[in-house]
């Protein structure tokens, strides 16, 4: 038995849709399960979502302001006044300002941009910025991913005498500010029909509106940043990304060759993973770590020399943040480890002085990995008495809603359900802490602090192919909402299976239904080659690839988890060195037992734990998942009592029998009438001096004469005195297999022959039906 660590939640898509699908848009079946699990209810559902227009992206004067902000700016342009992005140093911020930045030089402005040091200003409008802004003769600020939170720096603003609007997708708060123009896909509610932008996406709905047209040249940008936003990937967000990486495959743009070159991407490829696992990451590390401004003059740069430069010290930064999250994790595992009040709360708030505030939501995001408990990680500074992080959360806690619960002592958040940042006194930490875990005590249930593993597309080995694979990824791209599909294969067998790579870590098995067979690779899950056995149904959850070697193209199978409910035999007969076989059981977990005194001398040592002797009379065995048979038992009897009393899941069998005589066999009828012939015939016979000439003279082996002497004594066939043998004619009659000796040796020969010397299936077959 193999539990996954995850609760399987297995989805089946409706048959007979899929079906439809299948005939109607000619699909293969994993594409229609896929449409299927992902929301379309009919034929035109999928149609329209297969096949996006620019007819899909909204109005822009449909947002509520847009129409005013326009006007706004077409002011500022004609009286020349100067203007100010202001960001956000996120990917999200440095794309949305770049997407501005563009827009108003085509237009001819006076602008210039600014995004908050994270480790000066914090996020958001910062009075000082705003202020440096009025002394450089700024006239209007337009804020672009942030804005919606920063009440008093635009009061300030607007004091100053400038004017302000607002562009941000981030939760509005009861108060909004005193801005003069508020662009928010969800303020008011209701009134632009698609309220899931990101900060990108609402600077690009100005773009669109100032432009005149859609502006497809910046449409590359708002593809990054709405993947590195993580918001979801449904609505005219689906477009831009789709069509945003369109045009990145074929894009001059010295930034996507640069990029592409650091980060060892072929441009052709770029899909949503590039983005998101590779242009967003290097994006976001250099506001991370200290200026954000590098990255919009990447996005900017108008020569390949100047944007290589920029790639490289991005792929710089972005090194040395993996090192400082590696350090700051290190850390934050070892407090929770160590320190109980912390460990135990539902929500971990971790806090540590001089950690980098740039990088602990990433740190934040590992930890909610490990412990699946939502997660905040603090950066303390002591000189300012202030505590800066960012937290992420787990389905079921509402991080933003729990956070607004506290706000008598956490003055400064932001956020969304699953994420937020916040800064707050040192001294409210453990009150925070001790707040937040009673809060989640109140919503969480057990179930819920259990991490899910959703899968919905369950698959049939003949519905995978390598053209298959190729059509799945045009229904891309994938992220949030339109996740990427978790394929299960259910109750398949192991036809195969191997350790790989130099260090034997890896695994591939091949796969069969009983028909078909696929190939199928664990990174990193070489250790399941002593975890799985044939002859059980098996279910695994993972991904599929192709795979191409020498031009020919074949499906594979990425496995990620695996579970079977079966208990399971791992048949380590006959391996004589124990080192070869005691490293494959798991000793802490497994109890050893043996039957006979003899297997605990030679076995204690070599084991190194303890091993249990099975006492026939008491029968001390405790209930165990796994147990290791090191011999034989006495009696099938028995061996049938430890398997009900302990009812493992994994048995080891071993069998260890120094005195086989499974093929010494038993000596026939005709050989003991022979031997009590030579007996009669020789009365007071000197059996003892004489039995090795005799086997030498019969041809059988020496052991096979002991035998058959001892169940004439037995039976009281013949009788021995004074060295000298007699055959007792008036013994009564009786069987040659009333004999101890004769039944303890035809018992353990069957035994062996069930046990020891059975094939695999055979002995499966046999434990099978006493375990059930």
């Amino acid at each position: 038995m193999i539990l996954s660590k995850k609760r399987w939640q297995v989805e089946h898509p409706d048959a007979k849709f899929v079906q439809t699908l299948q005939n109607d848009l000619q699909l293969s079946a994993i594409a229609a399960k896929i449409l299927a699990a992902r929301g379309c209810e009919t034929t035109a559902d999928a149609e329209s979502l297969l096949n996006m227009t620019e007819a899909n992206i909204h109005d822009p004067f449909l947002m509520h302001g847009m129409a005013e902000a326009v006007a706004r700016i077409e002011q500022a342009l004609e009286n020349g006044e100067k203007m100010l992005i202001y960001g956000d140093y996120d990917a999200d911020g440095v794309t949305s300002t770049t997407v501005m930045l563009n827009v108003l030089l085509d237009l001819g402005a006076d602008v210039s941009f600014k995004i908050p040091n994270r480790f000066i200003h914090g996020y958001g409008p910062h009075e000082a910025l705003f202020r440096e802004a009025h002394d450089e003769g700024v006239q209007l600020i337009i804020t672009v991913d942030n804005g919606i939170s920063g009440i008093d720096p635009i009061r300030v603003a607007k004091e100053l005498g400038m004017d302000v609007i607002v562009t941000d997708h981030h939760e509005p708060g009861d108060e909004l500010p005193p801005a003069d123009i508020i662009l928010h896909p969800r303020i008011p509610e209701g009134h632009y029909p698609f309220g899931e932008l990101a900060g990108v996406g609402v600077a690009f709905k100005l773009a669109h509106a100032l432009y005149g047209k859609l502006p497809t040249h910046l449409i590359e940008y708002v593809a990054v940043g709405t993947i590195a936003d993580l918001v979801p990937l449904v609505d005219e967000n689906r477009y831009l990304v789709k069509r945003g990486i369109e045009e990145m495959r074929r894009s001059l743009s010295p930034w996507v060759q640069a990029m592409c070159e650091v980060a060892s991407a072929e441009q052709v490829k770029i899909n949503e993973e590039t983005i998101g696992f590779y242009f967003g990451p290097r994006l976001n590390a250099v506001g991370r770590l200290g200026e954000a401004a590098p990255g919009v003059e990447l996005l900017m740069a108008e020569d390949n020399a100047k944007a290589t430069a920029l790639a490289k010290q991005l792929n710089t930064c972005n090194s040395e943040r993996k090192d400082i999250v590696k350090s700051i994790t290190d850390e934050a595992i070892a407090l929770i480890e160590s320190d109980k009040k912390i460990g135990d709360s539902l929500v971990l708030v971790i806090a540590g002085e001089g950690w980098n505030a740039g990088v602990v939501g990433i740190v934040a995001s590992r930890l909610v990995e490990l412990y699946y408990r939502p997660t905040i990680v603090l950066s303390l500074d002591y000189e300012k008495g202030t505590a800066k992080g960012s937290a992420r959360s787990i389905e079921g806690f509402h991080l933003y809603n729990e956070l607004a619960k506290n706000r008598d002592i956490l003055p400064h958040f932001g956020g969304h359900p699953m994420a937020a940042g916040m800064t707050l006194s040192i001294e409210h930490v453990d009150e925070l802490r001790s707040r937040l875990d009673a809060q989640a005590r109140a919503c969480l249930s057990e179930e819920q602090l259990t991490p899910v593993l959703n899968i919905d597309i369950p698959l049939k080995m003949d519905e995978i192919s390598a053209d298959a694979i190729e059509e799945i990824s045009t229904l891309g791209p994938y992220g949030t909402d339109f996740p990427k599909p978790v394929y299960v294969l259910e109750d398949v067998e192991i036809a195969s299976m191997r350790k790989i790579g130099a260090a034997e870590n890896h695994i591939k098995i091949e796969l069969t239904d009983g028909y078909e067979k696929l190939d199928s690779v664990g990174f990193n899950k070489g250790h399941l080659h002593d975890e799985l056995t044939y002859g059980i149904k098996v279910s695994f959850t993972g991904d599929l690839q192709i795979n191409e070697w020498q031009g020919r193209k074949k499906a594979q199978f990425m496995i990620e988890d695996v579970q079977t409910t079966e208990w399971q035999l791992f048949d380590i007969r006959g391996i004589r060195q124990t080192s070869r076989w005691l490293n494959t059981v798991p000793k802490e977990e497994a109890t050893f037992i043996a039957f006979r005194s003899e297997t605990m001398t030679y076995y204690q040592s070599l084991i190194g734990v303890p091993i249990l002797a099975v006492d026939p009379t008491l029968l001390n065995v405790d209930q165990s998942n796994y147990i290791v048979l090191l011999d034989l038992p006495q009696n099938v009897q028995l061996l049938e009592n430890v398997l009900q009393k302990t009812a493992p899941s994994r048995i080891y069998a071993h069998f260890y029998m120094p005195d086989s005589q499974y093929f010494n066999g038993l000596p026939t009828r005709e050989q003991f009438s022979w031997y009590y012939k030579f007996l009669k015939n020789r009365p007071a016979f000197p059996l003892n001096m004489h039995l090795a000439e005799l086997a030498k003279h019969t041809g059988w082996p020496l052991d096979a004469l002991k035998f058959m002497t001892q169940v004439f004594f037995e039976l009281d066939f013949v009788k021995m005195e004074s060295g000298l043998t007699t055959v007792n004619v008036n013994a009564p009659k009786q069987a040659l297999t009333e004999a101890p000796s004769y039944k303890q040796r035809s018992e353990q020969i069957e035994m062996e022959q069930k046990l020891v010397y059975a094939p695999y299936i055979e002995l499966k077959q046999w434990f099978d039906e006493r375990l059930h």
